[in-house]
Formats: structure tokens, sequence, C-alpha cells
């Protein structure tokens, strides 16, 4: 960030030539509360624009941003460094996700009625979801268009207003996404959809700014800065944070595709994919012929800014001294590269590069590169692959490839997503739910548990007039209280035959047989009733559940 501090500006720059790309303002910490202010006094009108309402402008901005395609393909150009085909893409998904939101909150967040149990028949239950109030975004640069939505999107859905950070390095975008939903939606109040600008200051502001709910993506390490200053208020987080995903290749796959998918998944975007191919574990038979067709794969690949380039620059400034170290590192420790190496770096452009027989303490192992490279170890067997894939400290995504066994490949893997002879499939299908565990985060966006990641249930239980049930609050329980929740408990949960009679004294006095009648009076019950009132009733719905 090129930060000019006397006037509290900053520059957004094109990452392959460092031409300015724009100048914005660091907002202040009393900006940033202004504008969580008038996100807050959008709120009711946002809320009662109803499902149908939101459903509607949501669709519009998805709209506004599909009309401005050429206008947005440039500015990721621009701004992030993607060629065009990858541009149009991240773009096509976004309006994807938007589209999913709008169309689904309703179902996904509408009330809902619960059941309930036997021993509360008198009772209704119903679940309703709602919106947290103004949740705050704060967003990363390898896909400025399409991380971000997968909380502004959502969270707008359930009902939200949101304030949105975008990363320094891609604020026009940010801004840009901002313009779009607001000119296509002129009717609405300001402050739905808010941006400010600014660097890590500015996110910490924005955590301290009385927001409801963060919604988190990028590094561990500003992640943990995040959560020290929600702490402070106890705010929730929902952290998207990285990873070190491992794709598997068995013995039984079609190598030439394992290979095709592998090497676009660890190299386009420059490798810039939080859950892109970092690490290869291949079954030692069809390891000579994996790795040679990788090494065809990606011959001629190359970075550049040109049409004809596979991919762009590196975004971020130092990323590829990141790159850099971790090739060193693995060399160092008897790794060799089997596709370029340390001379693959060549300042913001960065060769793909393919490391074996890396030891799998290494950093280039152990640690996020973020760039395009992947280490590639042979295993015994399928069983070996998995184990060391899901050692890791990280578990976002992975990749298996099988013939035969991938499901079950996927099933023992401890990744919150997996790709089955693919490679990032997961994210292109809005209903499927985005995030890890570990260190690759918490919480998820996208899909039906994404919806409710930005709202909070209220669950609501009433009784009902006229039905009769056991009343066990109050403090002078009614006769054969006890035997019923004594009944209750053999028949439901202890499995003790009911064929028999078990006579005793309960604690209110009252003595019976839990097989026949429950003797005494019940909440609504004329007094001397037995198993042919309330009481029998609830033990014979008792019975009844449980069969």
């Amino acid at each position: 960030m090129a930060a000019q501090a006397a006037e509290a500006k900053f520059e957004s720059r094109n990452p392959a030539t460092d031409e300015v790309v724009g100048t914005f303002a660091v907002m202040s910490a009393d900006e940033v509360v202004a504008a969580v202010r008038s996100a807050r006094s959008a709120r009711s009108a946002w809320q009662a624009a109803g499902f149908a309402g939101r459903r509607a402008a949501l669709l519009r901005w998805a709209a506004w941003l599909a009309a401005h395609e050429h206008e947005i393909v440039d500015l990721v150009h621009a701004e992030n460094g993607k060629l065009a085909i990858a541009a149009r893409l991240e773009l096509l998904l976004t309006c994807e996700h938007i589209r999913w939101a709008a169309r689904n909150a309703r179902p996904v967040l509408r009330e809902r009625r619960a059941r309930t149990t036997a021993l509360m028949i008198d009772y209704a239950a119903r679940v309703g979801y709602l919106p947290y109030g103004v949740v705050g975004v704060i967003g990363p640069w390898n896909y400025p268009l399409l991380t971000p939505t997968g909380s502004l999107a959502y969270a707008l859905a359930a009902g939200n207003t949101v304030v949105f950070k975008p990363s320094e390095l891609t604020s026009a975008l940010g801004l840009l996404l901002v313009e779009g939903f607001t000119a296509a939606n002129p009717e609405l109040p300001d402050g739905v959809l808010v941006g400010v600008t600014g660097g890590g200051e500015t996110g910490t502001a924005l955590c301290r700014a009385g927001v409801d709910k963060i919604a988190f993506t990028g590094s561990g390490a500003t992640a943990r800065k995040v959560l020290a200053t929600c702490a402070e208020t106890l705010t929730p987080v929902v952290a998207e944070c990285g990873g070190k995903d491992a794709a598997i290749v068995a013995e039984d796959a079609d190598i030439a595709a394992a290979a095709r998918m592998v090497a676009w998944g660890a190299a386009s975007n420059a490798g810039q994919t939080c859950a892109g191919v970092e690490r290869v574990y291949v079954v030692a038979g069809v390891r000579d012929a994996f790795l040679t067709e990788l090494g065809r794969q990606l011959a001629d690949v190359r970075p550049g800014s040109d049409p004809q380039a596979a991919y762009g620059p590196m975004t971020m400034p130092g990323q590829a001294d990141v790159v850099r170290r971790h090739v060193a590192d693995a060399l160092a420790r008897g790794g060799s590269a089997l596709l370029g190496g340390p001379q693959a770096v060549r300042g913001r452009f960065v060769d793909p590069i393919v490391l074996v027989d890396v030891p799998e303490d290494s950093t280039a192992v152990q640690e996020e590169t973020f760039g395009p490279t992947m280490t590639v170890r042979t295993v015994a067997d399928v069983d070996e692959a998995i184990a060391l894939a899901n050692d890791s400290r990280y578990g976002l995504g992975a990749a298996v490839f099988s013939r035969a066994r991938g499901e079950e490949i996927a099933g023992r893997l401890d990744a919150g997503m997996v790709s089955v002879n693919s490679v990032l499939s997961f994210a292109a299908i809005p209903a499927l739910p985005f995030g890890g565990r570990g260190e690759s985060g918490f919480g998820r966006i996208h899909g039906a548990d994404g919806l409710r990641e930005f709202a909070r249930p209220r669950s609501v239980a009433a009784r009902r007039p006229g039905v009769r049930g056991l009343d066990v609050t109050r403090f002078d329980p009614y006769p054969g209280t006890s035997t019923v929740l004594r009944a209750a408990l053999r028949v439901r949960h202890r499995g003790v035959p009911t064929t028999g009679s078990a006579t005793g004294t309960t604690m209110d006095g009252a003595t019976g047989t839990t097989a026949g009648s429950a003797t005494g009076t019940m909440a609504g019950s004329p007094a001397g009733t037995t198993a042919g009132g309330a009481a029998g009733r609830l033990l014979r719905r008792v019975r009844a559940a449980r069969r």
C-alpha cells in the first residue's frame, strides 16, 4: 500500500506495471463509525422489504454487474492482475452466488415448525431466523469480486445491512461492487451496503465500530488480530484464512485428467487461491506416468499480462519472496525441482514450479505458499496418502482422483470441501457451503449454511390452549407427575420392559404402577383419574414415540 500519511490517502496499483489504478482515503475510526451508523439507520427499511423485496434488489444488482462486464473485467485486470478470461469467470461466479442467495433466502430462512416430544404435547414450537443487524465484511485481494460477495450477498439476503472494507490492494473493485448495488437500487435508503477504505487500521476500526458480526477473509495472522479485536465486544466472526490443500492421485486414476486438473489447480490465478492445490500425493504405481503428464501439461504454461499468457502476476507485493523462500527451503532439505526452481521467480511473475521428494517438515509443505507451486510426494498406497493429507494444521479443501474409490477416499479426508475427479469444483456450486477447519478458519459462506451464518435463530415454544399435558413449571406438582416422569425415563431411555409393574412411592407420595396406572391428579384433569386421563394419554404417547 502506497500511503501518503499527510493526506491520509493510499493508492492501488497495477501489479504488472506498477501504474496507479486508484487513490482512496484512509478512513478514520470516526468515519467508519459513521458508516456503521448509516447502515444501522437503513436496517429497518431493508428488513421491511421482506424476502421478496430483497430478492428483487439482489437480482437487480447481479444484472447491473453483468451489464457492466467489460468495465469490470478491465478493472480486475488492471487492479488485481487477472487475465480477461479469469476475470470474466470470477464475475460470472459472483453473479451466480448473488442469484442463489436471492432466490433461496426465503426457503432457507423462513419460519418453520419444530416437532415437540410426547412430554410437550401441549406446546407448539417454531424456529425463526432473524438478521444480526449490521454485518462488517473484510474482503481479500485474490478474488476481489467472488470472495467478498460470498459474504455480502448472503448477509444482505438474510436481511442485514453491510459495511464492506475491501482489500487495500483492490479497493476500486470493492467500491465498484458497492456502486453497482446502489445504482441498481436507487429507491433504497443510503446505508444498505456501504463501502469503507483503508488498510489494517480501518479493518480494526470496523471491528470496534459496533457491528453485529464480522465476516473476514485473509491470512491467519490477520485473522488472529481480527478475533482479538472482536473479542473485546464478543462480536461473532466467520473467518476464512487459507489452506494447504492436498490432491490424492490413486492407482486407478485417469492420469491425463488428474495431471491436467492438478496443474490448473496449482497454477491458475498464479497460485493465489486459498483452496488451490499445493500438495500432491501420488501412489507409487502411477508416479512416473503422472509426473510425465504433469510436466507436459505445464511445459508451455507461462505468466504474463498478454492474452497468450496462462495467468497473471503475483498481486501482493512480497508474495514472490514467499515463493522464493519456500522453494529454497525445499531444495535445501533434499527436494528437487521437476519444473522451475529459484529461477522461476521473475519479479512479480512466477513460472510454474513442481517440487518432488520434499520432506514433510519443510515450509513448502507445512505453510501456505500462495504461488504457482506444488510439492509431489510418492506414497505406497491410498491409506498413506490420506494420512499425509490430513496431517496439516489447515483443513480447507482437497481433491481426489480415482475411478472407483473417489467417494470413499473423500469421506476419509479431514477437510471442509472435497472435489472428486476435479479441483475447486465446490466453489462453483452456490448451494455448497465453503469453509474449513483448523487454521483454515471457521464458519461457512455460500449455500444454506452461508445464509444461516448471517442469521440468528429464535426459538418459540407456545402453549396450545385446550390441550392437556404434563405441567412441571410449578412448585406444587400435581399428584402423579413423578410417576409419569419415572415412566417416561424407563420407556424412552432406559429400555426397561413395561409389561410388568413397578410399584413404588413417588416423590409426591403417590403410589401406583407404571404399566397400568398413574395414581393421582394431573393438570387440568378431574381428581382421581388414572391411566385414562392426561397421565395415561401421556404414557401412551411416550410408548408410541418409542415404537
